[in-house]
């Protein structure tokens, strides 16, 4: 969650560093999604979510690589509180039904999706202000 601000505040941020940052991130919810989550007793429902994300996700994906011919990952402002509340659940996950926990994660993680879905076809700003390559971490 600091690698992005460290390389922008240090000057060192680049291409490549996104693109790193961003495999990474794929890399870690795809082991979550294979070793973690599964020993949580996690409902259908909520796998049914997941799912739903994923594919939203996927699509944009498609849909930025089509509008800019090139993979398009944004880290917008409702990604990283996603990304927060996904790290903070790791903490909450003995305190507080999975149910509950992942029912408001999978709303905010659906947020963000759309929201990033529609800032890919749009080109608009995030709620941060910031437009064009900057937009993107």
């Amino acid at each position: 969650m600091l690698d992005g601000p460290v390389a922008r505040k240090t000057g060192s941020e680049s291409r490549f560093g996104e693109g790193l940052d961003s495999a990474a991130d794929l890399i870690f919810i795809g082991i979550c999604l294979y070793k973690i989550l599964p020993e949580l007793g996690i409902p259908r429902w909520l796998w049914i979510w997941i799912g739903v994300i994923a594919a939203i996700k996927v699509v944009n994906l498609i849909c930025g690589y089509v509008c800019r011919h090139e993979p398009v990952f944004l880290h917008t402002t409702a990604n990283r509180v996603t990304g927060f509340m996904l790290f903070a659940a790791a903490f909450l996950v003995k305190l507080i039904p999975i149910q509950q926990i992942g029912a408001v994660l999978c709303m905010a993680a659906t947020f963000a999706a759309v929201q990033e879905g529609h800032f890919i076809r749009t080109g608009k700003t995030d709620t941060t202000g910031r437009k064009g390559r900057e937009h993107y971490d």
